[in-house]
């Protein structure tokens, strides 16, 4: 313990500082595609947010009310992830929100007299790895109720409590800001795309009579192949090398470092399949009901260095190697039929995971190819947008590295937090 906490500080039980431990939704609901409301899941968890995508159950709201005279979720609840995916975490920030869990998410209520909910969220994240080894099951891990009553944490006085979670909140924000800021970038770009080049605003209305229409073949030069390896060296398979996955493609679209595993190949064929600056990278395995497979990545040299130069993409992707200068423009255009949902059309399998035909696409589908000038001006700004994300991730990336090494030093009372200072420069907006 810190020198002058160690005697303030206690361990205990969760289930003596919170009202209420519970689980969500354990009968059947009736799903209403009209409803303004949801069921959310564990799945709807995601790095500290609840996140509601565009495919949730939905249900009226008849349905929430009666479904919350058992779990009565509220505002500064704390929430986890108990089945499968163990440990993710998010408090809920609304009152009466138009949603409600499955039994996947145990719900915390704190009880404000012992513990606030952005420290409970804290020392929840703190023990993430604890709450995973004590899960059970053999098909299926599964963290129960009564045990989580009966887990023990570390708790200081409410007022070092809110300075711990205050410092903490302060990194975390900053994190959310710059996510919320690439997100917008991306759709500034979208936007400018669909503008110029499905609107044709800048040219009167009309495409401009020395554009043409081709396919995405007639703008390429090559498509690679992926590979996986082997997860340690292995005889001839000594090439270290990151392997993008499918999985990583909204990490990187965000400017996110994310979590690209390191593999190990054969030295020949990552002189075959190496990835360089304005590559893109296609995801063809995968998808589901709602998300079609086809999401792209584009290979920039800040991703390059973040990586050591030395990346090759999955066997379940592909990467295309643009003509000179066709780069921002083609991963512009292949963002925009994959927000229209056409790759659902391009896909083989009924049954099992899908693929992605993608000779199809590159071969059939009609796409429009402006001149020369126009594309000059349109990557350059698209370059500005990327340059801009990729700042802005780098800083999350330092910000949730400082975050993750204070955080289990602060909750366990090591080091004292009026001792740790954070510059006012790091908390500032990217906006600024």
């Amino acid at each position: 313990m810190a020198k002058n906490q160690e005697d303030k500080w206690q361990e205990v039980k969760l289930g003596d500082v919170c009202t209420q431990i519970t689980d969500g939704v354990h009968n059947t609901v009736r799903d209403n595609s009209n409803g303004d409301c949801f069921l959310l899941s564990c799945k709807n968890l995601k790095n500290g947010q609840i996140v509601i995508g565009e495919n949730e159950r939905k249900i009226d709201l008849d349905t929430l009310q009666n479904l919350r005279k058992r779990t009565k979720t509220a505002k500064g609840d704390v929430l986890l992830s108990s089945v499968g995916t163990i440990g993710e975490t998010a408090i809920i920030k609304e009152n009466n929100p138009k949603y409600e869990f499955q039994r996947s998410v145990a719900i915390f209520k704190p009880n404000e007299t012992y513990i606030t909910s952005k420290f409970l969220f804290y020392s929840l994240n703190n023990n993430k790895a604890i709450l995973q080894h004590n899960a059970e099951g053999a098909v299926q891990q599964c963290l129960f109720i009564n045990p989580l009553k009966e887990f023990m944490i570390p708790l200081p006085p409410l007022e070092v409590q809110k300075k711990i979670a205050g410092m903490l909140g302060a990194l975390d924000d900053k994190i959310e800001l710059n996510n919320k800021i690439n997100q917008n970038l991306e759709a500034q770009a979208q936007a400018l795309f669909k503008s110029w080049f499905v609107d044709f605003e800048p040219f009167g209305g009309k495409m401009p009579d020395d554009w043409k229409i081709g396919k995405f073949s007639d703008i390429i030069t090559d498509t690679l192949g992926g590979d996986w390896g082997k997860e340690t060296p292995q005889n001839n398979y000594t090439e270290e090398v990151s392997c993008i996955r499918g999985a990583d493609i909204p990490d990187v679209k965000l400017g996110n470092k994310g979590k690209i595993p390191t593999r190990f190949i054969l030295p020949k064929n990552y002189t075959n399949k190496k990835l360089i600056p304005g590559d893109l990278v296609i995801e063809i395995s995968g998808g589901s009901p709602t998300q079609s497979t086809g999401r792209i990545a584009f290979i920039s040299n800040h991703l390059l260095n973040r990586y050591n130069r030395k990346i090759i993409c999955t066997n379940f992707c592909r990467a295309i190697k643009p003509m000179f200068g066709y780069s921002e423009y083609i991963y512009q255009y292949w963002q925009y039929l994959y927000d229209k949902g056409i790759f659902f059309t391009y896909e083989n399998g009924t049954t099992g995971i899908k693929n992605l035909d993608l000779s199809g696409v590159l071969n059939t589908e009609s796409i429009i190819i402006p001149n020369k000038s126009a594309l000059m001006v349109f990557s350059e700004i698209c370059n500005s947008y990327f340059d801009n994300i990729h700042f802005n991730g780098l800083e999350i990336e330092h910000l949730a590295e400082l975050r993750d090494s204070l955080l289990p030093k602060l909750m366990s009372g090591e080091i004292n937090v009026d001792d740790v200072k954070i510059s006012d420069n790091m908390l500032l907006s990217s906006e600024e």
